[in-house]
């Protein structure tokens, strides 16, 4: 009996073994876009302290002064609009990318990352609220004949008070701090310096001066953002 001829490639099927795709490291503009927002931050809150018509003492009491006082502070007021809405917009990219850093290193159910996330987003409806006025006001006191003088007072306190709300920053920096220092999810230098900025920004947001915490949130979200960007950096 004839033995039919096999073709050796047509017995055995080919296998093709897949390659393992290496995944990549995480991209690191996810911090430095942090690092934006919290410098764009500092410059907004600089420009809302160069507004002060509703707070000098030679005004008090008087809207017309104030009125007239806070019409030559235009220029100031542009830069706080420009600086603190690119500032909103880049919290809500760094409160994303900085829940993902965190979930990555923590244990599962963990409610850090989104704690952390939280308190970003609301520190940018913070500063999106501080800049509300802005084309009411940029416009508006161009010819102050046509603007009841006590709208521009409250609008100078406004200025003065709603963009300064960073509290929620100061629980972000809480919660980065405890990833660092309890679960060394985050290099340690950066839990320390979260728990300090972080925790003086809660206790200032707190208090009855609450204003203040504007001075210290966007610094820790600026260093942090720097922070994050050289750690994923060095995991690259």
């Amino acid at each position: 009996m004839r033995t039919p001829n096999i073709r050796e490639d047509e017995s055995t099927p080919a296998v093709l073994a897949d390659t393992p795709s290496v995944p990549s490291a995480p991209s690191a503009v996810w911090a430095w876009t942090g690092a934006v927002a919290g410098l764009a931050g500092v410059v907004g809150i600089q420009a809302s302290m160069a507004m002060g018509a509703a707070y000098d003492e030679n005004n008090a009491g008087n809207a017309v002064a104030i009125t007239a006082a806070f019409a030559e502070q235009r220029t100031a007021m542009l830069v706080m609009h420009l600086s603190l809405t690119i500032s909103t917009l880049l919290l809500l990219i760094f409160a994303a990318g900085l829940y993902r850093r965190l979930q990555a290193g923590l244990p599962e159910f963990s409610l850090l990352p989104t704690v952390a996330a939280f308190g970003l987003v609301l520190t940018s409806t913070g500063t999106l609220l501080g800049t509300g006025l802005d084309t009411e006001l940029l416009f508006g006191l161009s010819d102050t004949d046509k603007m009841v003088p006590e709208v521009a007072v409250f609008a100078s306190h406004w200025m003065g008070t709603i963009p300064w709300l960073w509290v929620g920053a100061g629980l972000s920096g809480l919660a980065v701090a405890v990833a660092a220092l309890r679960h060394r999810a985050v290099p340690r230098w950066l839990g320390w310096t979260s728990l300090v900025l972080g925790g003086l920004t809660t206790l200032l947001g707190v208090s009855p001066l609450q204003y203040m915490a504007g001075f210290v949130g966007p610094v820790w979200v600026l260093l942090a953002g720097i922070g994050f960007a050289l750690s994923e950096r060095v995991k690259r």
